[in-house]
């Protein structure tokens, strides 16, 4: 007979994998859609110090191979491709990918969010060395530094504040001669002594071999440009939620953030969503691991209230 799983998860940062830890420790058969470029945004984040149980930090792409790794132990299966459609018309439910059509009774959509770049050849090769999308995750390894924070929005703000914690000055480039920033979070950057505005500029290339050592800025109006040093570039102009697939399938609010109806189920019963997938606000590694877990615990008991058994003994 066909395999059909407890639970298929699409995607395999920390809310996926902790989704399929919970799950597949629970003797729930599962599997896990990683996509082609696996483990989320932490594969591209060079230390993580504030994940709970790592006293001295962890490389992000070392925290994922464990992650990974639980997943497996406790028996999930692990596929490295992207789901490309998802058919609710009928149950199980069937994704599939470029090789293969899979069944499931459930869904946990896990695919996060992706942060917007601004699009320049350095600025991917210095993430992790200096540049980067998430004050909280970074901010403390700019301690004295200066450091340059790009946007005009409540998170720009947000980000510029943060980061005068830990960096000797902050200086918030916006492209545009004024903030689309709320007026309180804009008096929060401007009255802080540490933080310098320079606007209609834009950043038109980040500078440095094996770290960030400064920024070219242009002036949009006049075309001028002039050298900023800096040790770090955070980028702050917004983060795009991975729903592409799932659009006219499953509610979502008007930034495409899936919006749950029912705990961490969406408007279609058995079908789940977890993590930065549904999370404007935190973006967090642990936050979205808890979300994992919820989204598991909630599949388990959706399914248990269906009377579908799904143990790993027994393939339906």
């Amino acid at each position: 007979m066909a395999k059909v799983y407890g639970t298929i998860i699409i995607g395999s940062g920390p809310s996926g994998y902790t989704a399929a830890i919970y799950a597949a420790r629970s003797n729930m058969s599962v599997l896990v859609l990683q996509g082609y470029q696996t483990g989320g945004q932490l594969m591209q984040t060079s230390e993580v110090e504030n994940y709970p149980g790592f006293e001295d930090g962890v490389m992000g792409p070392e925290m994922m191979e464990k992650f990974e790794k639980q997943a497996q132990r406790f028996g999930a299966e692990l596929v490295p491709e992207d789901a490309i459609k998802i058919d609710t018309s009928a149950k199980p439910f069937t994704v599939t990918t470029d090789s293969a059509k899979y069944q499931g009774h459930t869904i946990i959509i896990a695919t996060g969010a992706s942060a917007q770049w601004l699009g320049l050849p350095n600025e991917q090769r210095l993430q992790g060395r200096g540049v980067s999308a998430c004050a909280t995750c970074d901010g403390f390894f700019f301690r004295g530094k200066d450091v340059v924070v790009v946007g005009g929005g409540d998170t720009a703000m947000e980000e510029a504040t943060f980061l005068t914690r830990y960096a000797n000055h902050v200086t918030l480039v916006h492209r545009r001669d004024s903030f689309r920033a709320s007026k309180i979070m804009q008096d929060r950057a401007r009255n802080n002594p540490k933080v310098s505005i320079v606007l209609e500029s834009e950043v038109a290339d980040v500078l440095g071999e094996e770290e960030v050592t400064g920024v070219r800025l242009r002036n949009v109006r006049t075309g001028e440009e002039s050298t900023l040093d800096a040790h770090g570039l955070f980028i702050a102009i917004g983060h795009k939620p991975n729903t592409e697939i799932f659009k006219g399938l499953v509610q979502m609010d008007a930034q495409g953030y899936i919006d749950p109806v029912e705990y961490t189920m969406t408007n279609i019963p058995g079908i789940f969503a977890a993590g930065d997938v549904t999370d404007h606000r935190y973006r967090q590694a642990v936050t979205a691991a808890a979300d994992g877990c919820r989204a598991a615990i909630d599949v388990e008991r959706w399914l248990e209230n269906q009377g579908i058994h799904v143990g790993i003994e027994n393939w339906e």
